[in-house]
C-alpha cells in the first residue's frame, strides 16, 4: 500500500521549508508527496460573504502557486496537488491526511522564526490539538539542504513512564524505510521538578535512564542499527543544545499524556525541546488503550 505525506503549503519562504523537507521525506520513504493548498471556507461565518469572482480569483491563484511548488520537487518524486476550502487551514489540512490515511502531515515554522530554528504558529497550535496523524514540526531555513541529504537517522525521545510503544513503533517504522538508524535519546537526568536539586535525585535519575533506554533498545526490531545517549547539562533547553544533529536527522517526541487517545498535545518537555533542536521534529500521537489499561508517556509532562 503506497504511503501519503501531505504538506500544508503557503506561498511563503516557510511554505517552501516545508514542502522541501516534506519532498525529502517522501523520498526517503517511497511515498507520495500530496502538497495541500487550504482556502477558507464560503460557510464560514463573516459579516459580508466574499463574491463568487473573489472565490474565483483565489482559486486560480492558489492552483498557480501549487502548480510552482511542484515545479520545485525533485522529478523522482511523485507529487500530486490538492487545493481545498475549510473552516481553518489545520481542518483543511486534517481532512486531506484522513482521506489519504496518510502517514504524515508536514509544515512550516511561522512567521517571524530565525533559521534553524521552530516557531509555532496558530495553524500548528491548532494542529497539535486535533490530529490524528502525526504532524511534522519544520525549521525555519529547510529548503537550504540539499534534497539529495534525505533522511540520515531518527532519534527518538524517551521518558520514563510505560506504553512508549507507539512512539518507539514509529521510530523504528520510519527508520526501517528510510534504511537509517535509531538514536534513543533521554532527558530524565535534567528533566526533574525545579524542587528536585540534589545530585542523588540526578544519580538515581541518570541510572534509572540507562534501564529505560536498554528496555527501548530491546523493543527495536532485530537487526536494526541504533545508538543511546542520556543529555546532561543545567536545563532541558541546555542539554538539548549539546547534543549533534545531523542535517538528515529527524526528531520524534511523543504527545503529552494530557492529549486524547489518538491525539496530539505538545507537553512541557517537548515544548524545550524544540527551543533548541535544529531539525525537522515528528509529535507523534497516543494511541488508545482499554480501560485500566498504560498509555504511552513518553517525554512530555
Amino acid at each position: 500500500m503506497t504511503s501519503h505525506v501531505v504538506v500544508g503549503y503557503t506561498a511563503t519562504k516557510t511554505g517552501r521549508d516545508a514542502v522541501a523537507f516534506a519532498a525529502r521525506l517522501a523520498r526517503a520513504t517511497g511515498a507520495v508527496l500530496d502538497v495541500s493548498i487550504v482556502l477558507p471556507s464560503a460557510d464560514r461565518s463573516v459579516i459580508t460573504p466574499p463574491a463568487d469572482g473573489y472565490s474565483r480569483v483565489l482559486l486560480d491563484q492558489a492552483q498557480k502557486w501549487i502548480a510552482a511548488a511542484i515545479d520545485r520537487i525533485p522529478d523522482d518524486v511523485v507529487a500530486h496537488a490538492h487545493v481545498r476550502a475549510a473552516e481553518s487551514f489545520a481542518e483543511g489540512l486534517v481532512e486531506i491526511a484522513d482521506g489519504l490515511d496518510a502517514a504524515y502531515i508536514v509544515v512550516g515554522a511561522a512567521d517571524g522564526a530565525s533559521r534553524g530554528h521552530h516557531s509555532l504558529g496558530s495553524t500548528t497550535t491548532e494542529l497539535l490539538h486535533s490530529s490524528d496523524v502525526p504532524v511534522v514540526l519544520v525549521p525555519r531555513g529547510a529548503r537550504k539542504v540539499a534534497p539529495e541529504t534525505g533522511i540520515t537517522r531518527v532519534t527518538v525521545a524517551i521518558g520514563t513512564r510505560p506504553g512508549a510503544d507507539a512512539l518507539i513503533g514509529a521510530a523504528a517504522d520510519l527508520a526501517e524505510a528510510a534504511g537509517v538508524p535509531v538514536r534513543l535519546l533521554s532527558l530524565l537526568p535534567v528533566d526533574l521538578p525545579a524542587t528536585a536539586d540534589t545530585a542523588a535525585i540526578r544519580i538515581a535519575g541518570s541510572t534509572e535512564a540507562d534501564q529505560v533506554l536498554a528496555a527501548a533498545r530491546a523493543e527495536l526490531p532485530a537487526g536494526m542499527a541504533a545508538s543511546v545517549v542520556v543529555a546532561a547539562g543545567d536545563s532541558i533547553e541546555d542539554a538539548v543544545a549539546h547534543l549533534d544533529w545531523q542535517g538528515g536527522e529527524v526528531v520524534l517526541v511523543g504527545s503529552s499524556r494530557l492529549a486524547q487517545p489518538r491525539r496530539l498535545f505538545l507537553g512541557s518537555t517537548a515544548a524545550k525541546m524544540l527551543k533548541e533542536i535544529t531539525v525537522p521534529v515528528i509529535v507523534v500521537p497516543r494511541t488508545a488503550r482499554s480501560a485500566g489499561a498504560a498509555t504511552p508517556e513518553e517525554t512530555q509532562r
